[in-house]
């Protein structure tokens, strides 16, 4: 019997075939790369055309400079300022002025009403607090002020995943006891791994105060709920994210020293909390089999809760996805019958026409109706993924259904640095047994990675399946890890830097060299990824390489600002744009946004004063390009056209633009602002790992 056609509403039409060859290129080890040797902009072009799909390629081409006036343009900023309007001074300080406000603007506390607010979940707002804590005064005023419930949570809390969230009255918000920061939008909680990034900003705009209650706020989740989470919302209560905790104590410590405030008690306090946090990551169930290194593992079955709208959309878009294609995806569904009644599953179910597989037609009298469901191993598989913050992405498998059945190089080389971050620490506080402890849990754990995660032939790092025993072929961004950890050995530098390529766009590096309609694939391009890969990039002493890349994005994001005055979740780096064409998963592109910012700010103080300078002059461009966008606009409608607008790329001595009647804007620079020199300038303090080299002496 074959399932012929499912009897729904699917909400993810025209994707699954991009998907399932994305997948299977994977599987093959088939390298996906532009038109080699096209110039970028018609690359953007041709990567439009082929998902536009209704328009050929030859009328993009034609018609390139023909740009709709998008809805966007006149949308609303976190602060409420209207879009699109024009500002005075350079477009550095527009940015900068844009990035210190927003601070503010998403700042959240259990005594602010607006942080209630979750459009992810509806109910009415509840405040959950640990059990064994006793109401504070200011949630006492939050009750006058606020439409809010406030409750406890039914028992203490001392491993991720112990609670019964069923047994609670709803979902709810996490009390913390200091201010944080949130990424912005349907993100109005305090995320694990954001927060790293976020936090980075914020020290170097002097919030310290603010950073550190963050990193606060962790210990007390590890007190209080069991371990670093996801976020502080009730549904996040069994799972964690990336382990970034250890660099989060060490930039706030560092950073305090630097003012003159450095706090060896707090620096005892913080160590041992990160300890918990490490230790969570290397016992069951985060162990990887008997690899010897970890994996992501999240706690509960079923659907999410938390996914935007209806869950039920997402999962049956899966289900789709895994009926259409058969073979090996055929494992994701489950048919419920006398075998697997109802009673044994664990999601929704979705009806499906099944028919006789020795009939070539299908015919009302061969075919019945029937109920599938997915795996409960999938359901698995998709909360791992969650808690690898790489939600969605096809790299662990379509929909990441296996994430669960692989060592992840992110999370490895994440724990290789934690351990390296705990021995600095333990030597500090005087702990010798502890650090020479630490140093041989981080050699050996360098050793297994290049074992089982480094690939010799292709001069990359790859996820291992040790479900299979088998290195994963699928091409991704956190192959630069290892260099931002310190994991890597020179030799092996040299090769991943030679296949930096692989992953560099116009707009900086893309997330993986497959589309399959995720946003955690290419064409898109993620801040946290692009920073690692530079500060990694400098680790080794690729300078020039760093600089390259840090330009590149931060030219993505500084013209999408000034054409919208918003800083977004991601970017398509092939376009060097803010639109973004999603099919699975979320399909918005968030305004904020938290880690961007801090990521903005971070490779800004790295890059040498000429590429600032080169920065600067992004104003002229921008403002001519919103004009010809304008008229343009108008001459779309007037012919009854509108298509996906591609950014023209920016080259290192002009500013670029073609106008609707195929005419070159040049906004020439200096000559000072032309000559591009060697100059290598570190980053500024607040390193908490050495400067330079491998620290993985093998």
């Amino acid at each position: 019997m074959r399932p012929v056609a499912e009897r729904m509403s699917l909400s993810y039409t025209g994707f699954p075939a991009l998907a399932k060859r994305a997948f299977d290129a994977s599987v093959s080890g088939e390298s996906g790369s532009s038109e080699a040797g096209m110039d970028p902009w018609m690359n953007g072009l041709r990567l439009h055309a082929r998902r536009l799909g209704s328009l050929s390629l030859a009328l993009v081409l034609t018609l390139a400079s023909v740009l709709p006036a998008g809805a966007s343009d006149r949308s609303e900023s976190p602060s409420g300022r209207q879009i699109g309007a024009e500002t005075t001074g350079h477009s550095l300080d527009d940015i900068l002025r844009y990035i210190s406000t927003t601070w503010d603007e998403l700042n959240r506390s259990a005594s602010y009403c607006k942080a209630f607010k979750d459009t992810k979940t509806d109910g009415e707002p509840i405040l959950y607090l640990p059990a064994e804590l006793a109401v504070p005064q200011t949630v006492g005023e939050l009750l006058q002020n606020c439409n809010v419930r406030v409750e406890h949570l039914p028992g203490r809390i001392t491993k991720l995943g112990s609670v019964d969230l069923d047994k609670l009255p709803g979902e709810g918000l996490l009390y913390l006891e200091n201010p944080y920061v949130v990424p912005g939008g349907q993100f109005n909680e305090m995320y694990g791994w954001d927060s790293y990034f976020i936090i980075l900003g914020l020290l170097r705009e002097h919030h310290l105060a603010l950073a550190k209650g963050m990193v606060e706020n962790f210990f007390f989740e590890i007190q209080h709920y069991g371990g670093v989470l996801n976020a502080n919302r009730t549904y996040y209560l069994s799972r964690s994210q990336p382990p970034f905790l250890s660099s989060m104590i060490l930039a706030v410590y560092n950073a305090e020293k630097a003012a003159g405030q450095a706090d060896p008690e707090w620096l005892r306090k913080a160590y041992g909390f990160a300890v918990q946090d490490y230790d969570q990551w290397n016992e069951p169930p985060h162990l990887a089999g008997n690899t010897g290194l970890s994996r992501y593992f999240g706690l509960g079955g079923g659907p999410v809760p938390e996914i935007q709208e209806d869950p039920s959309h997402y999962y049956r878009g899966a289900a789709q996805f895994f009926l259409t294609h058969g073979g090996q995806y055929g494992k994701y569904v489950v048919p419920i019958d006398p075998k697997h009644p109802v009673a044994g599953i664990v999601g929704p179910s979705f009806p499906v026409f099944v028919c006789d597989s020795q009939t070539s037609v299908p015919t009302p009298g061969n075919c019945s109706d029937a109920n599938v469901t997915l795996s409960a191993d999938f359901y698995e598989g998709d909360r791992s993924m969650r808690e690898s913050g790489f939600d969605v992405t096809f790299r662990f498998g379509p929909f990441g259904a296996d994430t669960h059945h692989y060592a992840a190089v992110c999370l490895n080389s994440l724990l290789f640095k934690t351990e390296t971050d705990l021995a600095q620490m333990s030597a500090f506080l005087g702990l010798r047994g502890d650090t020479v402890q630490w140093r041989r849990r981080a050699l050996e754990r360098c050793r297994r990675i290049d074992q089982l995660l480094w690939n010799e032939r292709r001069g990359l790092y790859f996820d291992y399946d040790f479900v299979r025993g088998k290195q994963s072929q699928y091409e991704y961004a956190t192959t630069f890890y290892p260099l931002w950890a310190g994991l890597a050995s020179p030799q092996q530098a040299r090769r991943l830097v030679r296949n930096l390529s692989l992953f560099e766009q116009p707009g900086g590096l893309t997330t993986s060299t497959r589309e399959s309609g995720a946003q955690w694939d290419s064409p898109y391009g993620w801040a946290p990824i692009q920073l690692l890969a530079v500060e990694g990039l400098r680790r080794y002493g690729y300078g020039r390489d760093a600089d390259r890349v840090a330009q590149k994005f931060l030219t993505t994001v500084l013209r999408s600002y000034l054409l919208d005055k918003t800083i977004r979740e991601k970017y398509d780096v092939v376009a060097g744009s803010a639109q973004t064409q999603i099919n699975v998963g979320y399909t918005q592109n968030v305004i904020g946004f938290g880690w961007t910012n801090g990521v903005f700010l971070e490779l800004l103080s790295g890059v040498p004063p000429e590429v600032r300078a080169h920065l600067d002059v992004e104003r002229p461009v921008a403002n001519a390009y919103r004009q010809r966008r304008a008229t343009d606009a108008q001459q779309a409608e007037d012919v009854g056209l509108r298509i996906t607008r591609c950014d023209a790329p920016i080259d290192k001595t002009s500013a670029a633009i073609h106008s609707a009647s195929g005419q070159t804007l040049l906004s020439t620079m200096t000559a000072e602002q032309q000559t591009l020199t060697t100059q290598k300038t570190m980053l500024a303090a607040l390193r908490p790992y050495p400067a330079s080299g491998p620290v993985c002496h093998r």
